[in-house]
């Protein structure tokens, strides 16, 4: 018993060491896009800085995308188990990448645009591969954010409540990243050929990112044959949504775009912060840590480790 306890509190530390390295590639790639892009004379003004910000340019992107995902993967490992993680991480990739590479081909179901070569290799040419991590790691992130909300609110319904608010959460993300992404955007990660109602991009696209996350998420939750526990930790999923909205609000205040913070605050935040309603919150025990996991049930361990 006590070695499986300091075993998941092993665990547990291993989720805190990840996150604090993607919190620390976010902040490497915002300093990358709000300082030296917007000032670039301060990257002639070391040869360090010289030297070393094409290669930031190249991988800041990739890096936290990767360590957004690995946290996701051991974090779902531990609180869900390897055989849902596996099942998540597969159906949150594969369809998403079909999506895309359907996407960037014919313009359905997102609208019309392509991808530019920040973001690292692309598959077939057309998607980086970083694209899908980006889909697991934030849909995996929402969907477990959101069973953390509807088992604090008990709603009945939870399983189709999780779904929808867990696309929801999905999309109010996209709402507050894309403006500053692509078409606005100071530094272009994706660019639109078409032009809609929300800062040159069409409502199609954030119908079908709803669409696409309550799909795979859908499809992993049948595949699973259960919910989510409602008394996950909540200080993960709650925390990596907060960093990556915060993200997402700094690259739209840093092209002049004010409607998106307002928006990612109203329609992200505000309802994420309902998980703070759980009955273990962000000080939440990990007594979701084994009650539906694919190992035996485990004894209390605190979800928020110290390092």
């Amino acid at each position: 018993m006590r070695n499986r306890i300091a075993g998941m509190r092993r665990e547990m530390k291993l989720v805190a060491v990840l996150f604090i390295a993607h919190l620390v590639a976010l902040l490497f790639a915002l300093a990358g896009v709000l300082i030296f892009m917007a000032h670039p004379a301060l990257i002639s003004a070391s040869p360090l800085i010289q030297q070393s910000f094409p290669w930031g340019e190249k991988l800041g992107g990739m890096v936290y995308i990767l360590l957004g995902a690995a946290t996701l993967l051991t974090f779902g490992v531990v609180t869900l188990g390897r055989r849902r993680t596996a099942i998540f991480f597969a159906v949150a990739t594969l369809l998403p990448l079909t999506a895309e590479l359907i996407g960037t081909s014919t313009g359905w179901p997102f609208g019309h645009y392509a991808y530019t070569d920040l973001l690292g290799a692309k598959v077939l040419g057309r998607v980086p591969f970083t694209i899908p991590l980006s889909w697991f790691y934030m849909g995996f992130t929402t969907y477990l954010l959101a069973s953390v909300i509807t088992g604090a609110l008990r709603l009945r319904g939870r399983t189709f409540w999780s779904l929808a608010l867990g696309a929801w959460l999905l999309v109010a993300w996209d709402l507050a990243l894309d403006p500053a992404m692509a078409r606005n955007a100071v530094f272009p990660f994706w660019t639109w050929y078409t032009h809609g109602v929300y800062f040159g991009m069409p409502i199609q696209n954030f119908v079908g990112w709803w669409l696409v996350g309550f799909i795979f998420m859908g499809v992993s939750r049948w595949l699973w044959r259960a919910d989510a526990p409602a008394d996950l930790p909540a200080w993960l999923p709650l925390g990596m949504y907060l960093a990556n909205m915060v993200f997402a609000m700094a690259l739209s205040l840093s092209a002049g775009l004010w409607p998106p913070l307002l928006i990612a605050l109203a329609l992200g935040i505000l309802p994420a912060s309902l998980a703070l309603r759980g009955a273990h919150g962000l000080r939440g025990s990990g007594g979701g840590l084994g009650a539906e996991t694919d190992a035996k049930p485990a004894p209390h361990v605190a979800s928020a480790p110290t390092l």
